[in-house]
């Protein structure tokens, strides 16, 4: 997986925890302190977006295989992202009277322990499927290791059958050469073999006539 990848989503799941744990409490808080925890939680959930933003750039110049398995952990960290801002529209627009803050206030401590309980059990949740993907993510990690180890002992299998192959050709263009050379030795043979039957042709021709003429001069 990529490292910068791995820093936002560290990043993203700090703050979604963190935005959580603000949503619970607004809910237990009226008045400008109600508003200020909501502006806290929407501009956390605008920086929640932002890094969720360049989690999906940086995933979609990854492999295919790990881009897959990334691009599911966003959907399912979009989804949670919803809920989020689903939950602090309700809270932002909600108007409790007096008399529902009392009964807030009063069973607040068992509110404030079933929402954290329930917190918890989302964040489970959420390092579960964390957990799960980066166990995909390293197992498609060392797949694509063990294919890239594959590739080089293809190239270097490749690079030794072409020095084999120069080698052979290296061997080939000496052997013309020396081809060449005794073509040239024999065309020299052959004509220094008609040369001399020329020679000799001539040779036997003057010792023919001369014969003939010893003879006529001979029986005349």
């Amino acid at each position: 997986m990529s490292e910068i990848f791995e820093g936002y989503e560290r990043q993203y799941c700090e703050l979604s925890a963190s935005l959580s744990k603000k949503c619970t409490s607004a809910t237990l808080l009226d008045g400008e302190q109600k508003k200020q925890k909501i502006s806290e939680v929407k501009a956390g959930i605008d920086e929640a977006e932002s890094l969720i933003r360049k989690m999906d750039i940086e995933a979609r110049n990854l492999p295919p295989n790990v881009k897959a398995v990334l691009l599911a952990k966003l959907r399912e960290y979009k989804s949670d992202l919803n809920n989020l801002k689903s939950e602090i529209k309700r809270i932002a627009s909600t108007n409790l009277n007096q008399a529902a803050r009392d009964e807030l206030l009063e069973s607040g401590m068992a509110d404030a322990a079933a929402v954290s309980a329930d917190q918890r059990g989302r964040l489970l949740v959420s390092t579960e499927r964390l957990n799960k993907s980066s166990d995909r993510v390293r197992d498609s990690r060392r797949t694509m290791l063990e294919t890239e180890e594959l590739g080089v002992s293809l190239l270097q299998d490749l690079h030794q059958q072409r020095q084999s192959l120069l080698h052979a050709h290296g061997t080939l263009h000496g052997v013309d050469e020396n081809i060449g050379k005794s073509k040239k030795i024999m065309t020299n043979m052959s004509r220094r073999m008609n040369r001399n039957k020329w020679i000799i042709g001539l040779m036997v021709t003057v010792l023919v006539i001369a014969i003939i003429l010893i003879l006529y001069f001979k029986l005349k």
